[in-house]
């Protein structure tokens, strides 16, 4: 069987899917590995790497994509909006693709590929399982962004976040607030603690007072009253209803006027980002602090984000940084290669797990086989009436 990795064509995407440390893992698991020319350069990886591992190099998209029986992306066509329709004339029925393909978000995208016979997996529905955690990719990234938001953070921010002893005085540490103990969240609170900050942080989930509280921070609490479950069975937020919103607003108002930087992570899978952070609530803020809204791919948690650029409101930069893996893209391609590399191998397995929906992690992430779309909430979406029913 051959695996090809064709080079990501998002404007700005530095990532590469697979990385020369686990092409022999690959090969030597009886797999053929053919990648596009110069996909893994801008993340750090030239062709010749890719050769000595046993792949071979390639120089066309439309090569990759005819020889392989499995495609291997970071952005596959729904979360390619820019360019990702490019590539549906070159797959064929029977064709395995595996990434990110965004399907909350761009549900038809599933419906093209349906279209064309192919075999889709979206790797943001792995379950957090512990037999799935080297497969979890969202987790990854997220790891990668919570650390990046840090930095970013420093840099715009005009105080060291350490305390120092100095002949000139002692420099008191900066305080900063994450918002969302998930993944990027919880990384973010371990980065700025090595750094020196006085860091605190909330979340929804008060069973994450724990992880928070074992980085060094002190976990905040809000009275905030709601008999729903604030997690999905898959470990991934819920929305909690506008009326939860404006209440947890209020009571954020006074922690924040005492931090000098904000990161917020909220996010709900497939919807629109919660904001969190009011207008009033940011001009209530110390002069000169920083926020940085991780959410801003999905609209932002604060009521000023401006995906992608940084602004300044009333003395407070307000940084809503899009695709921060990818600026990572060394590392966050070898993390992202170990965790596609170990999806791709379990299910190729001689049983071909996806098939009866008996396996929890091929039946959350398969979207589309047989020339029809699967997955029950994409259905849903495109109002395609439940498998079953369809079926009959």
């Amino acid at each position: 069987m051959i695996i090809g990795v064709p080079t990501e064509t998002f404007p700005g995407e530095r990532r590469v899917a697979l990385v020369p440390l686990v092409v022999p893992w690959l090969v030597k698991a009886g797999l053929q590995i053919v990648i596009q020319s110069q996909a893994g350069v801008m993340a750090g990886f030239p062709d010749d790497g890719y050769r000595k591992g046993g792949a071979e190099v390639v120089a066309t998209r439309e090569e990759v994509f005819a020889r392989a029986d499995v495609i291997l992306q970071v952005r596959s066509v729904g979360a390619n909006p820019v360019h990702g329709e490019q590539d549906l004339p070159l797959l064929r029925a029977g064709q395995i693709i595996v990434g990110f393909a965004e399907p909350l978000a761009a549900p038809e995208s599933v419906a093209w590929v349906a279209d064309r016979g192919v075999v889709s997996f979206a790797l943001e529905f792995i379950p957090r399982i512990a037999r799935a955690q080297m497969m979890d990719a969202l987790s990854s990234m997220g790891t990668i962004t919570g650390y990046k938001a840090v930095l970013l953070a420093a840099a715009a921010l005009g105080k060291m976040f350490p305390m120092l002893t100095t002949a000139a005085g002692t420099i008191t540490p900066a305080r900063l607030f994450v918002i969302g103990a998930g993944v990027a969240g919880l990384q973010a609170i371990a980065t700025a603690r090595r750094l020196g900050a006085v860091v605190e942080a909330y979340d929804v989930r008060p069973a994450a007072a724990q992880d928070v509280q074992s980085l060094g921070a002190k976990f905040v609490e809000l009275s905030l009253e709601s008999s729903a479950a604030r997690e999905d069975a898959s470990g991934y937020a819920r929305d909690m209803g506008a009326e939860f919103y404006r209440r947890q607003q209020q009571l954020l108002t006074a922690v924040l006027a005492n931090q000098d930087v904000v990161i917020t992570t909220a996010v709900v899978p497939g919807k629109k980002a919660p904001i969190l952070l009011t207008a009033p609530m940011v001009h209530a803020m110390p002069p000169g602090s920083v926020i940085v809204d991780l959410a801003a791919e999905r609209g932002g948690n604060c009521a000023l984000s401006r995906p992608g650029e940084t602004v300044v409101e009333r003395e407070v930069t307000i940084i809503a940084p899009l695709n921060l893996p990818a600026t990572v893209a060394y590392h966050a391609s070898q993390m992202y290669a170990k965790n596609i590399s170990t999806f791709a191998l379990y299910i190729l397995e001689g049983d071909r797990r996806w098939l009866d929906g008996s396996d929890e992690i091929p039946r959350h992430t398969l979207l589309t086989c047989g020339g029809e779309v699967v997955h029950p909430r994409i259905r849903e979406l495109l109002k395609l009436p439940p498998r079953e029913r369809a079926a009959a």
